[in-house]
């Protein structure tokens, strides 16, 4: 079988070093291909220009029983991927930062004064900080949808599980902090968390294809998982990541095809209707990199300051637990560099001292899991990526 490459020339020309760099990048991704991955779409922009743009293999290549398709979808560099946890940054954060440069949330206030009803021993002194540095002490993940069908059941279910750590008591990766943090950002503007980023955000910045509930318009996805068999398994199976304390068998609304266009997440999607503060965004790479130049040019693009400079300082300043608000900080790459990871296979990167965003966006999912339950791991692909084009940026 053949597989598609499609490439978009941008007109602008990267050094001969990071075009070394680059290449290497596509053959690592290439490689990848029907291997780890179904398909990818990689953008690299220096300084605000898009340097390159590619598209590689399958948007869809196996179906619900794991066959490989006859004639697979191609991917294309216009496919929209379900971001997943990018979410969080790309969506969350983002809106989270724009009301702080507006002076309508204060990170450091405790989140009963965006939620009043938040309230309770411990709950008192948790703050917006703490939701967005995944150190609330909250429970990482549940199946949520197994007792609420929308937001506000399942506001009312996080607000009454006990926590799982103290509060600030360390770093806990944890969906349900960024639930909260999207209901708060609903709260304040009094819109719809998808409503409020469309307007405030994507659409005056001319992003045509960053959406929740995407299939309302867009045709053309990545395909993710084949159902809900991951979570169902995260469920029954008591050793496989997540404890699920009640009955597995009391809800079986499970998913039964290959999800193109629908949220993997199940918490997003059945427990918020597709809409959530830590799951539900669908992009493409190239609106994702401008979401990186945002953060990169401190806030301005196209001659608009959307989040005030020192708010983006602020948000990209290492906490005690050596991340940023929202973002992840790489370890490995050049100091200040700034990024997030999606379940999916999704990757956003912005490197301040190459001026570098990156984008990497990957349908793992497709490829189905192995004989222990676990989908093809993406981080050294992200992380072998990201090397060779901050290596070609430097020179080297």
């Amino acid at each position: 079988m053949t597989t598609p490459v499609a490439c978009a020339h941008t007109g602008n020309r990267p050094s001969p070093h990071l075009a070394r760099g680059i290449a290497t990048a596509d053959s690592l991704v290439a490689a990848a291909v029907e291997h780890t991955i179904a398909g990818a779409v990689l953008v690299v922009a220096r300084n605000g220009k898009v340097l390159h743009e590619r598209a590689f293999g399958w948007a869809e290549l196996n179906d619900f029983q794991m066959h490989r398709l006859p004639h697979p979808r191609p991917m294309h560099t216009s496919t929209l991927f379900d971001l997943a946890s990018v979410t969080k940054v790309m969506g969350t954060t983002m809106a989270v930062m724009m009301l702080a440069s507006d002076g309508r949330i204060d990170v450091d206030a405790p989140v009963y004064r965006y939620l009043p009803d938040f309230r309770g021993v411990h709950l008192d002194s948790i703050t917006v900080r703490q939701l967005l540095t995944h150190s609330a002490g909250l429970v990482q993940w549940q199946p949520l949808y197994y007792h609420a069908s929308n937001e506000h059941e399942t506001y009312e279910v996080i607000r009454q599980m006990p926590l799982q750590w103290g509060v600030g008591e360390g770093r806990h990766y944890s969906d349900l902090g960024f639930m909260l943090l999207g209901y708060i950002v609903e709260h304040v503007t009094r819109q719809p968390l998808d409503r409020y980023l469309a307007d405030s955000l994507y659409t005056p910045l001319g992003l045509r294809s960053t959406t929740f509930l995407p299939k309302r318009r867009f045709t053309d996805f990545a395909a993710t998982e084949q159902g809900n068999g991951y979570e169902r398994h995260m469920v029954y199976d008591s050793t496989f990541g997540y404890r699920y304390r009640g009955d597995p068998a009391a809800w079986n609304g499970w998913r039964q095809y290959v999800l193109n266009g629908e949220t993997d997440d199940g918490n997003s999607w059945y427990a918020n209707g597709g809409v959530a503060g830590h799951a539900g965004l669908f992009s493409t790479a190239a609106d994702l990199r401008v979401l990186l130049d945002l953060l990169l040019g401190h806030g301005s693009y196209g001659g608009r300051q959307y989040i005030r400079s020192e708010i983006v300082d602020r948000f990209l300043t290492r906490d005690q637990y050596q991340n940023f608000l929202g973002w992840m900080s790489p370890n490995e790459l050049p100091e200040g560099s700034f990024s997030h990871n999606g379940f999916t296979g999704t990757y956003v990167l912005g490197v301040p001292k190459y001026g570098l965003s990156i984008v990497l966006l990957t349908n793992r999912q497709n490829m189905g899991t192995d004989a222990r339950g676990y989908f093809p791991d993406v981080g050294p692909l992200d992380l072998a990526v990201a090397k060779a084009i901050i290596a070609g940026a430097g020179g080297r």
